[in-house]
């Protein structure tokens, strides 16, 4: 087993699967219920809170050799990030279309029901709806896809790597990640009421697993975490772009 531990940790811990598995739990569950809480009351203050926990917990028990194994490095190959952008910003693009032709306008709509928790007043006026758009977008591009990518293609993709391979990794990271965002969409707050929408809740799931696959697929071309942060930044990015001016 490689020393990616640090000493403190390593004493107790194992850098595999259940380690990973106890990653997913001790974070994904508190964030599934604070952004169940969020959608209902509004307050979204905890949630760049636990972003800001999941930048940290590579940092907390991995040492260098460890933080450079699950990508923590330069990128190898510089010139995949301008492509990982612009497969992100597509991904983006291809889920706008998808839930505008099935769904409409409607809640059962992804990006409308996300959309919510940007409260874009009605009747903004243009000027002050492209300073709130950028406000949302440099948030939106920074806290999620830093967080979420240390946490998901990092730390605990490499516990599974350790233990199952790079490929089998990618896919239980990939499915922690589109679980997680059951929470954000999928389970839905609507006329002081809970539901459960099962078919755009499932294509909501497949899209996050399959943009995931894609944040771990530009990793492994530029060598680097990097790689899988610039494309989740620009998913974001055209996702808030899709919420501000096209809905």
């Amino acid at each position: 087993m490689k020393n990616e531990l640090r000493s403190f940790w390593a004493r107790y811990l194992n850098f595999n699967w259940k380690f990973g598995l106890f990653l997913i739990l001790l974070i994904c569950i508190p964030r599934f219920v604070l952004v169940l809480f969020a959608n209902k009351t509004g307050n979204y203050s905890y949630i760049g809170l636990i972003m800001a926990i999941s930048a940290i917990v590579p940092f907390l028990f991995l040492n260098r050799n460890g933080q450079k194994i699950i990508g923590i490095s330069k990128p190898e190959k510089i010139r995949w990030l301008p492509v990982a952008f612009l497969a992100g910003l597509t991904a983006s693009f291809i889920l706008y279309f998808m839930g505008k032709q099935l769904f409409g306008n409607t809640i059962e709509n992804w990006y409308v029901y996300i959309g919510r928790s940007y409260n874009i007043p009605p009747g903004i006026d243009n000027h002050h709806k492209n300073i709130l758009f950028a406000v949302m977008a440099f948030t939106g591009m920074t806290f999620s896809p830093v967080g979420e990518e240390l946490f998901f293609r990092g730390i605990v993709h490499g516990a599974f790597a350790n233990s199952a391979g790079e490929r089998k990794a990618s896919i239980i990271d990939s499915l922690a990640f589109a679980l997680t965002h059951i929470s954000h969409f999928g389970i839905i707050y609507t006329g002081s009421r809970w539901i459960f929408a099962t078919i755009p809740a499932a294509i909501w799931v497949t899209g996050m697993f399959l943009v995931s696959i894609l944040f771990f697929y530009f990793k492994r071309k530029t060598g680097s975490l990097l790689g899988a942060i610039l494309c989740h930044a620009a998913f974001n990015f055209g996702m808030i772009f899709c919420i501000f001016y096209l809905l």
